[in-house]
């Protein structure tokens, strides 16, 4: 195999235990030079660095190595564009620097001062376009929906204590009203009514519990606490599976 005789860089992939990208180096390059421009993109000092050419149709890795690193080019060694170099850290494990474990990095956290002051954040979106505790109505609205979704608990004639199903035919669930109110634990919709349903069946999220507060008493996963448009009143009995089979 012909050495690359050329000044002109060419592109490599350095690859380490914890890092991996394509830089541009030149066969003008000696080793130590070499070695010193992958410290910032390895973390591996020179002085611990093993260095590797790996080649797509050669067996064996080839060592990029010699007596005198101050002297020797790179390009005295098969370099092919898009080749690999690895380098390996020579550095008991005690020693080297954990670069992929980020859980003692300290966060930077913007001060809520400053963040508020941004013009590009979404906080100022929001009070540009007056949403959430921005808008002038928000008390007003909500009062409104939650008039809203009481009408639906009367319409639909739901109490506590009645039988229902939820769901509707095909996959209801069957069992019985346990609370009507407000559930402020539940954070997608605080403000909202919820049914405190117990179902017949073990196929609920819960006890009647939400964030450690008791709505209602029941076994658990036998729980749930659903909208009021869910929820069909009506004399629902259990299910038995035995009414299906037949007699032998």
């Amino acid at each position: 195999m012909s050495l690359l005789q050329t000044s002109a860089d060419i592109s490599v992939l350095i690859n380490s235990e914890s890092t991996s990208s394509e830089r541009r180096i030149n066969p003008s390059w000696t080793i130590a030079l070499l070695k010193s421009k992958l410290l910032p993109v390895t973390g591996i000092p020179p002085s611990s660095q093993q260095l590797t050419l790996r080649l797509p149709h050669s067996p064996q890795p080839i060592a990029i190595a010699s007596k005198d690193e101050e002297t020797t080019q790179i390009g005295s060694f098969p370099l092919q564009p898009y080749a690999e170099i690895h380098v390996d850290d020579t550095r008991p494990p005690s020693a080297r620097l954990n670069l992929t474990d980020t859980s003692e990095v300290e966060k930077y956290v913007m001060p809520e001062e400053d963040y508020s002051k941004r013009n590009d954040s979404v906080l100022a979106w929001k009070k540009r376009s007056q949403l959430g505790r921005f808008d002038p109505n928000k008390e007003a609205n909500e009062a409104k929906e939650l008039k809203r979704q009481w009408s639906i608990v009367e319409a639909r004639g739901i109490s506590i204590g009645k039988r229902c199903r939820i769901g509707g035919a095909e996959a209801g669930r069957r069992g019985a009203v346990r609370y009507i109110g407000e559930v402020p634990e539940i954070p997608a919709a605080p403000g909202s009514v919820w049914i405190g349903f117990e179902a017949d069946e073990p196929t609920g999220k819960n006890d009647g519990s939400v964030g450690g507060k008791s709505y209602f008493t029941c076994k658990p996963k036998h729980g749930s606490f659903v909208r009021p448009e869910r929820v069909e009143m009506g004399d629902f009995p259990e299910v038995d599976d035995l009414d299906d089979l037949e007699e032998m």
